[in-house]
């Protein structure tokens, strides 16, 4: 985990570190086998996996695109009190981890989070997937030397590593793209 722009107080003066630590739990149970070969397994599997475990719990709220991935609300009483962004960023090109970052950033200013989180897959784990996936050390880099101004966010970059090894791989899904005509 690496911590930026003061969330790591952030997340613990607002209240937060309940859902920061559930966060943690939810992807910490999430489990993920992988054929140890590289890029042999689908990212967006991983993705799937990932986003069925947060809608499997109470009052993550998700996005379908072009906004924060998930996003729980800590109240008191009827009173939303503060509010944790989380982007998955398992799945897709590496640049769109720029994209994440821009949705957080707005999801900032518009008071509709208060701190972020970006999970990305650790180096390792990256090895084995496909499609370009940012790890943690490109998201780190890209914030501390790309985007520096993403550095004064209150933003959590959290890497996640498989679980354990598959004979099999996670399947590569297969797009209307990648499909062969039948002329």
């Amino acid at each position: 985990m690496r911590f930026y722009g003061g969330s790591r107080e952030k997340i613990c003066r607002l209240g937060l570190s309940h859902l920061f630590l559930e966060l943690q739990e939810i992807l910490i149970q999430t489990e993920v086998n992988i054929q140890p070969e590289k890029q042999a397994n689908s990212a967006g599997v991983v993705r799937e996996l990932i986003d069925s475990a947060f809608g499997n719990q109470n009052d993550w709220i998700g996005s379908k695109s072009g906004d924060i991935d998930w996003v729980k609300r800590m109240r008191y009483n009827s009173t939303i009190v503060s509010r944790l962004g989380v982007e998955i960023q398992v799945s897709g090109r590496s640049d769109l981890l720029a994209r994440d970052i821009v949705h957080i950033r707005n999801g900032l200013q518009d008071s509709q989070i208060d701190a972020g989180v970006i999970v990305v897959p650790s180096d390792d784990f990256e090895y084995y997937l496909t499609d370009r996936v940012a790890n943690f050390s490109y998201a780190v880099r890209y914030v501390e030397e790309e985007l520096r101004e993403a550095q004064s966010y209150p933003i959590v970059i959290m890497a996640v590593e498989h679980d354990g090894l598959s004979e099999k791989p996670l399947p590569k899904k297969v797009t209307n793209r990648g499909r062969r005509s039948k002329e």
